[in-house]
């Protein structure tokens, strides 16, 4: 049975984490900001209380979450083995927006790693939610939003697709990055991206002394958190079109990337003047939901350049496409 709080929003001061640290200890569910997006946290060795997360979601339970830890002494409580090569993407890149799936020590419950041998695990670099962790242990959490729906990069997303649900969520401001973490697993001791998100391919290969990263091709096993072909949409359908490609129809809404398009829409969004792909990444799912709720009938999505973070948001936008 889901344990559930007052649905609100509290400070990230000591109040607030000792709050919601007691929430999760007692086998309930909090939300709490990341770097990429919000999450939706239970203690990691709880089954009962990854279940209220799968059951807050509406998520299917053969997708696994991800364990989120503030240092390496808790990577040694969940992970069995840390290959030379994960362990030198740890240290490059934690904290921060990458995940790595390593073998799963028997303490992990399988309701977490959805039955496989492996476990899904980062470093997050927000503050609020490394002192959370610190004060509870390792945390399951994946974003917190209804399955499939657009992710919450701010307290405020949260509250609108969660509020039924009752669960707290600490409001730490925007999310930095505003896509959710990279995801790399291995084979053979080499890397293999699962999952493209706010860690660029070319950061990873660099750091292994590769030229580039094989990209893990959608079959039907899921392996990690995120996998699926139809993700990450907003309620209202999505058309991913060429910059300036599309007309105004009546009711539509339009996210460009760097110019506004000519004609009128219901709403615009354009998520950076400059072309910079990071404040593009940043920008993506907070303009998607507001265009989400302008009343909209359709979003026209423009195409982001093919390179760097650009390949991470045009990953999100295909799958909300999707649907």
């Amino acid at each position: 049975m889901l344990k559930v709080a007052i649905m609100k929003a509290l400070r990230p001061d000591a109040r607030g984490l000792a709050r919601a640290a007691a929430v999760i200890k007692r086998g309930g569910l909090a939300a709490f900001p990341t770097e990429t997006v919000y999450g939706l946290g239970a203690s990691a060795f709880d089954p009962a209380a990854a279940a209220g997360i799968f059951e807050a979601k509406g998520r299917p339970h053969f997708d696994p979450l991800i364990v989120h830890i503030s240092g390496l002494r808790q990577l040694r409580s969940v992970a069995a083995e840390v290959p030379p090569a994960a362990a030198l993407l740890a240290r490059r890149f934690w904290p921060g927006p990458l995940t790595l799936v390593l073998k799963k020590r028997t303490s992990v419950p399988d309701i977490i790693t959805s039955g496989l041998p492996t476990v899904a695990v980062r470093m997050p670099a927000h503050p609020v939610a490394v002192r959370l962790i610190k004060l509870t242990g390792p945390l399951a959490a994946p974003s917190a939003n209804r399955f499939g729906a657009l992710s919450p990069t701010t307290a405020e997303h949260v509250l609108r697709q969660l509020g039924p649900r009752g669960v707290i969520v600490i409001d730490g401001g925007p999310a930095r990055h505003g896509i959710e973490s990279t995801i790399v697993s291995f084979d053979r001791g080499r890397p293999v991206i699962l999952r493209r998100g706010a860690l660029p391919d070319a950061e990873i290969a660099a750091a292994c002394g590769l030229r580039k990263v094989r990209l893990a091709r959608p079959g039907a096993r899921v392996r990690a958190p995120g996998q699926f072909r139809t993700h990450y949409a907003p309620s209202v359908p999505l058309k991913l079109i060429k910059p300036g490609a599309a007309a105004a129809p009546r009711g539509a809404a339009y996210l460009a990337f760097r110019r506004r398009p000519e004609g009128e829409f219901r709403r615009v969004e354009v998520l950076s003047q400059s072309g910079d792909l990071r404040e593009a990444a940043a920008n993506l799912f907070s303009a998607l939901h507001r265009l989400e709720m302008s009343g909209a009938k359709v979003i026209y999505a423009e195409r982001v350049p093919a390179r760097g973070l650009g390949l991470g948001i045009l990953d999100r936008l295909r799958r909300a496409a999707a649907r």
